[in-house]
């Protein structure tokens, strides 16, 4: 069952989504205006037109209906998408260049498209949520932009590996992986627009300012640290889950028999397959990539 009304659009839609080669030809500098005319636009030109609203939600059978609605993972995914919006539009109004401005209110908008998708999932297979906590206006913006950048880094990465998995096992229905498929698809772009914002960004800061702004990177990285340590222990700093991810809120759940060595594996496969149809120029998100390489070393 295809979650669009036209499968001719919807195809033509889903393969621009994940193909895509920048116009300008020749090596591009890491840093220079044309590395950030490229990511830009290939955040915008990639862009999936998808409506929630018309998106298809299968009838499930009982025994998915319940996996579904069992996983601990869909209030924390709402709220969320629900701060990842505010952030980066928060930080796109600190934004002059226009391309960049758009851009980035691009992936604003689509966090919110993703908040509305879970929204629908939600509500179709009546799955109850908590009050949504209101939403704080970033204090300062690129610490929390950085924060969500580096968070959807991580998520992303293990998100890819446990989508991939729950498909091969039928933890979840080929129909509704058809279904959510985009959204999933959306955040390698957000990932790959992320990690070449950062080090574009990094250039052109002044030589004197680059050292804080790595300082400033770590310290994000502690944090995000910190708080999953937190989230594996099921609490934040007072007592309430925040911001769990799909690794480790529901991982557990869909593949019970999946090793850790495995899903790594799982998880370098798919990363690299969802990078692969962008401009080799663009960098890709190394950091998550080289810690899981490493760690698969040690668990041999």
């Amino acid at each position: 069952m295809s979650s669009m009304p036209d499968d001719t659009t919807s195809s033509d839609a889903d393969h621009a989504m994940r193909h895509w080669q920048g116009a300008e030809s020749g090596p591009i500098a890491i840093g220079s205006a044309a590395h950030m005319r490229l990511f830009c636009r290939m955040l915008l030109d990639t862009h999936n037109p998808y409506k929630p609203a018309i998106m298809v939600w299968p009838q499930l059978a009982p025994d998915a209906l319940q996996r579904i609605t069992s996983l601990p993972i869909w209030d924390i995914a709402v709220q969320t998408e629900g701060r990842a919006m505010l952030r980066a539009r928060a930080y796109a109004d600190t934004v002059r260049d226009p391309l960049l401005h758009e851009a980035l209110c691009m992936d604003a908008g689509e966090e919110a498209r993703h908040k509305v998708v879970l929204g629908h999932l939600v509500q179709s297979y009546g799955i109850p949520l908590e009050p949504e906590p209101e939403y704080a206006m970033p204090e300062d913006p690129e610490w929390d932009w950085l924060v969500t950048g580096y968070s959807e880094c991580i998520d992303s990465f293990f998100g890819f590996g446990l989508f991939e998995s729950a498909k091969r096992t039928g933890y979840f229905p080929a129909e509704l992986v058809e279904t959510f498929e985009p959204v999933i698809q959306e955040e390698a772009r957000h990932i790959l627009f992320f990690a070449n914002w950062v080090a574009w960004y990094r250039r052109q800061l002044p030589w004197w300012r680059r050292p804080a702004f790595r300082l400033r990177e770590l310290r994000v990285w502690a944090f995000l640290v910190w708080e999953r340590i937190g989230i594996a222990k099921g609490l934040d700093s007072k007592g309430q889950v925040q911001d769990a991810n799909f690794a480790l809120s529901g991982g557990g759940q869909l593949n019970d028999e999946l090793k850790v060595g495995e899903l790594l594996r799982l998880c370098l496969i798919e990363n690299d397959r969802r990078m692969a149809g962008y401009d080799p120029r663009l960098l890709r998100p190394r950091i998550v990539p080289r810690m899981a390489r490493l760690a698969r070393l040690f668990l041999r």
